[in-house]
């Protein structure tokens, strides 16, 4: 998939919207006050044996499904895709299927996480650790370390559990 964005530099994660329909849209929208929203995408990526790949940044504690911010003028898939081979060196093989829309309410009453689940991939060489991750580790989904987050352990069992989703991450 040709996955190109068509922002500025890099800044973090996305703010507002993207490609008004209507001309005067961004007038409107920061006239009328409303708010910026952030916009990140997180991946559940599970094998064949139901293991899944977890990421350990440098910056925050725990292990954590892997993800990030989406850049203006991106699209969630493709922001997707380029976290997954930054953060954890993974390349997607077959599609994403968005699993759901979260609120991250702990993170800001602005920020939302879409998650997609991923079970086509590969991993080409191991990744090695840098500046924002520690460690990249595979787990059963039934043995999952003890300080993976609250958020992380509630996705899996959302999926492999048959839980209800919740609105949250």
């Amino acid at each position: 998939m040709g996955c190109t964005s068509t922002s500025a530099p890099r800044s973090g994660r996305m703010k507002g919207h993207v490609a008004p329909a209507d001309p005067n849209a961004d007038q409107l929208f920061v006239s009328r006050g409303f708010p910026e929203l952030d916009l990140g995408v997180r991946a559940l990526l599970i094998d064949e044996q139901k293991r899944v790949l977890l990421v350990r940044h440098t910056y925050c504690a725990g292990w954590h499904l892997p993800g990030g911010g989406v850049e203006v003028g991106e699209t969630l898939e493709c922001a997707l895709r380029r976290e997954l081979k930054e953060e954890a060196g993974v390349e997607l093989t077959g599609p994403p299927a968005l699993h759901g829309l979260y609120l991250n309410i702990s993170a800001s009453p602005r920020d939302h996480v879409a998650l997609y689940v991923v079970r086509e991939f590969l991993v080409p060489q191991p990744k090695k650790p840098d500046l924002e991750i520690a460690e990249v580790r595979v787990f059963p989904h039934d043995a999952l370390p003890i300080d993976a987050s609250s958020p992380t352990r509630d996705r899996i069992a959302e999926l492999l559990q048959g839980r209800n989703p919740s609105l949250t991450w």
